[in-house]
């Protein structure tokens, strides 16, 4: 048997290392560790609840808006306000966007190069891959020029030693499938998503004022204004150039990116047996589709256990637990019971080892992740959580796009729960909300030609309003999955402030009961050929798109200071 380290996974949002021991070609143990330390809500007690989303949204550089969304509905629930319903379509249109911007991203700059051979392009057939492109997609960059054009800007990057994101990785694997051809088209489309993404995301410039961490969320509503007949509001001409934002988002989705998805998942159908993971599924609900506090979401909430798609039960807040036992925290009632969010605590607790060091001490306390458990079981959260519920609720375009999916890779339902159903769970998710896009973008012109303008609920803007001592949960789906705020408020001022965030769910160590993590259960069983080169564990540690920036921030475990910054 062999110890296996990785430290830094790379192609993620911060600093997680994994150990695994392998036997027999295959991994038989698996530890996840967060190795950084997250401090935002002791940042936050004693602050004003309204600016709350202002320093979480920092908490992560990648999606940007989550933790904003998050924590303006944990506050609002706290006191009472309610959105109007022009806030809500602008807030279901900066979400949805910032998740198709997301999730191409991660294909192509995260995870694609866990499947394609970059190196290997340089083999290729310009006029081949141009046949190869033609015959799966009517994209209009396919010429063998075009191709042969891509070919040598990448023996440029070779040439000059410059390889860049393509440098340091594993290529010549035995691991890797696509021939040369396809690796070729691979990459261009690589390359395109970085001008792709780049204009898409302009949705949140109009919308938020900038991006990354948008500026126009309030408690309340936005601070965006909606008007038809103002230059400085957001008015049909704004509209207008949204929805060829939108169109130009399904024009690349559909035409280059899901292509891409389905030619790579052709070459690796047997990773619908691997990284099966915990089998227990949480979803939120995401999308609210009417302004009342309990209104219809278009993603809905769910709970599915053992795979069992027949039934999926109803989301409880209340049975959600985060436990401390293998994590470098402190409870004041001990480290084996666990706290629901309301009255979690934030107490550091480095018990070593001190770095640099070759291996966790998996007995103890390995990482700066907490282990939230539902009904003190682990729950896997994210995309294949969000289209496994929405599948076995019904809807009807998940539902044609999963059934459409299986039958095109000759695959059953079985692969769904498996590494591979990750990335096709993520692909579909792309296309169900670049297609729902434009109804927001109808009803917010709607209501422009009707004259209904509001975006805020002044009526709970000032403190003196509020109840002296309120709590309350905000939900969100992030890209990556669950995630959950938790406020107290007492006396106007924030009293307690917890985050559960969706790198938490599926990157969290063992919990009291000894449960592994969603990471650490699905990288059992995965195979590998070289522990020198684990390319495989790589393949299914990002399917989950792991942010480990979301689960924590920095601490010098020798309490140095590590830098100064001077206002003047």
């Amino acid at each position: 048997m062999s110890h296996l380290v990785i430290d830094p996974v790379t192609r993620i949002e911060g600093h997680l290392r994994v150990e695994a021991e392998v036997e027999g070609g295959a991994v038989a143990n698996a530890w996840s560790s967060s190795t950084m330390f997250r401090g935002i809500e002791l940042i936050l007690k004693g602050r004003d609840p309204r600016d709350a989303w202002a320093f979480t949204q920092r908490i992560c550089g990648v999606c940007t808006t989550v933790h904003a969304i998050a924590s303006i509905r944990a506050v609002e629930k706290a006191i009472g306000a309610v959105p109007p319903t022009n806030a809500r379509l602008l807030r279901n249109l900066i979400m949805a966007s910032q998740m198709v911007h997301d999730h191409v991203v991660h294909f192509y700059h995260l995870h694609a190069l866990d499947w394609v051979d970059v190196v290997s392009a340089l083999k290729a057939d310009p006029a081949a891959t141009s046949q190869l492109a033609q015959s799966i997609s009517d994209w209009p960059l396919s010429s063998s020029r075009y191709f042969a054009a891509v070919k040598d800007r990448l023996q440029g990057f070779v040439d000059r030693g410059q390889l860049g994101p393509f440098a340091n990785a594993y290529w010549g694997h035995s691991a890797y499938r696509l021939p040369p051809e396809a690796n070729l088209m691979a990459v261009a489309h690589y390359l395109e998503a970085l001008d792709w993404q780049r204009e898409f995301i302009k949705i949140h410039a109009v919308l938020g004022g900038k991006n990354p961490h948008l500026q126009s969320f309030l408690v309340g509503g936005m601070a965006t204004p909606v008007d038809p007949d103002r230059q400085a509001s957001i008015n049909l001409g704004s509209v207008a150039a949204l929805r060829q934002l939108v169109a130009q988002a399904r024009d690349f989705v559909n035409k280059v990116y899901i292509p891409d998805l389905m030619a790579v998942a052709s070459f690796y159908k047997d990773w619908a047996g691997y990284g099966a993971g915990v089998g227990n599924y949480l979803v939120y609900g995401e999308y609210p589709e009417g302004d009342e506090p309990n209104a219809s979401l278009f993603l809905p909430s769910g709970v599915i256990w053992g795979r069992d798609l027949s039934r999926v039960a109803s989301f409880d807040p209340t049975k959600i637990n985060e436990f401390i036992t293998h994590s470098w925290y402190q409870y004041s009632g001990g480290d084996s019971e666990g706290r629901h969010p309301f009255d979690g605590e934030t107490q550091p607790h480095y018990t070593g080892p001190e770095p640099p060091y070759e291996r966790l001490n998996t007995d103890g306390k390995y990482s700066w992740l907490k282990s939230p458990r539902y009904e003190g079981k682990p729950m896997e959260v994210g995309p294949l959580s969000r289209m496994l519920v929405a599948y076995a609720r019904g809807h009807q375009r998940v539902q044609e796009l999963v059934n459409g999916t299986l039958n095109q890779l000759g695959v059953g339902p079985a692969a769904l729960f498996s590494t591979l159903g990750r990335v096709a769970a993520r692909g579909i998710e792309t296309v169900v909300l670049a297609e729902k896009l434009d109804g927001w973008l109808d009803e917010l012109a709607d209501n422009m030609g009707r004259g209904e303008l509001a975006i805020h609920d002044n009526s709970k803007w000032d403190p003196s309003t509020w109840p002296k001592d309120a709590t309350g949960a905000g939900f969100h789906e992030a890209p990556r999955g669950a995630l959950g705020h938790w406020v107290h408020i007492k006396d106007g001022v924030i009293a307690n402030y917890q985050c559960v965030v969706p790198s938490t769910w599926n990157a969290g160590p063992r919990d009291a009961s000894g449960q592994r993590g969603p990471y650490e259960e699905a990288l059992v069983g995965n195979p590998v050929a070289d522990p020198a080169q684990p390319l495989e564990l790589l393949r299914t540690l990002h399917s989950f798109d792991p942010c480990l920036a979301c689960g924590v921030h920095v601490v010098d475990a020798r309490r140095r200071t590590l830098a100064e910054v001077k206002v003047s």
